[in-house]
C-alpha cells in the first residue's frame, strides 16, 4: 500500500483520524525515547557491579566508589547513595538510603510510560467518538435523500468502521508497547536491587573508611 492509497483511506476515517494518527506517532515517538534511554543499561549496570566487586574484594572503597563516580548508569548513583554514608551510619541506614534512590530511579526509567497506558485506554473511544460521527452522517444523508438506498449510507458508514478499526489499531500498539517497556524497567530495576545488595554486602565487611586512608598514604 503506497502512501497515496495511505492518506485516501485514512481521510475516509474523518476527523477523528487525524486525532488517532498523532496519538500513533506519539505512541511511537515515546517508545523510540524509552528504547533509546534503556538500551544497554542491564549490561552497564552488570559491569560496573562486577568491577566494583573486584575493587571491594581488594579493600580498595576509594577506587570503587571512584569508578561509580566516572559512571553515568543509573546504577552508580545507587551506589554513590551508599559511598556517600559509608562509615557515618549503620547499615541500616546505608541499606535506606540506596533504596530511596533505586525508588527515584524508577520513577526516572517510568517516565512518560504512562503516556502510552492513557493512549492505550483513549483511543478506542476516539475510534467510537468517529464511528458515532459517521454512523449520524449516514442517517442525515438518507435523510436528504430517502429513496438512495445503500450508496447513500456507504460513505458514512465506511467513515464510521476506518475510524473503529484504528482506534482499535493505535490502542494494540500503544498497550504493547506499555508491556513490554514496563517489563523491561521491572527487569531492570530487579537487577539494580540484586546487584546493589552484592554491593552493599561487601561493603559493610569493610573496615571504616579503610580504603580511603590506603589511597591517600599512597
Amino acid at each position: 500500500m503506497g502512501i497515496s492509497e495511505i492518506w485516501t483511506f485514512a481521510s475516509h476515517g474523518g476527523y477523528s483520524m487525524a486525532v488517532i494518527i498523532l496519538l500513533s506517532v506519539v505512541a511511537a515517538v515515546i517508545a523510540i525515547e524509552r528504547a533509546i534511554a534503556l538500551w544497554g543499561l542491564a549490561d552497564e549496570t552488570r559491569r560496573l557491579s562486577a568491577y566494583v566487586i573486584k575493587a571491594l574484594y581488594r579493600g580498595d572503597v576509594a577506587e570503587a566508589r571512584a569508578a561509580c563516580e566516572r559512571s553515568q548508569t543509573p546504577f552508580s548513583d545507587l551506589l554513590l547513595a551508599a559511598f556517600t554514608r559509608y562509615g557515618k551510619g549503620a547499615p541500616e541506614r546505608i541499606a535506606a538510603a540506596v533504596e530511596r534512590e533505586r525508588t527515584q530511579v524508577g520513577m526516572r526509567l517510568r517516565s512518560r510510560l504512562w503516556m502510552l497506558g492513557t493512549i492505550g485506554a483513549i483511543s478506542p473511544f476516539v475510534g467510537l467518538f468517529g464511528t458515532v460521527i459517521g454512523i449520524m452522517a449516514a442517517f442525515e444523508d438518507l435523510a436528504a435523500q430517502p429513496g438512495g438506498g445503500f450508496a447513500v449510507v456507504a460513505s458514512g458508514i465506511s467513515e464510521a468502521l476506518i475510524a473503529t478499526a484504528a482506534g482499535i489499531a493505535v490502542a494494540l500498539e500503544a498497550v504493547v508497547l506499555y508491556n513490554y517497556f514496563s517489563s523491561r524497567v521491572a527487569a531492570l530495576m530487579l537487577t539494580l536491587k540484586v546487584n546493589a545488595e552484592e554491593v552493599l554486602e561487601l561493603l559493610n565487611l569493610q573496615p571504616p573508611q579503610a580504603g580511603v586512608e590506603k589511597r591517600e598514604v599512597g
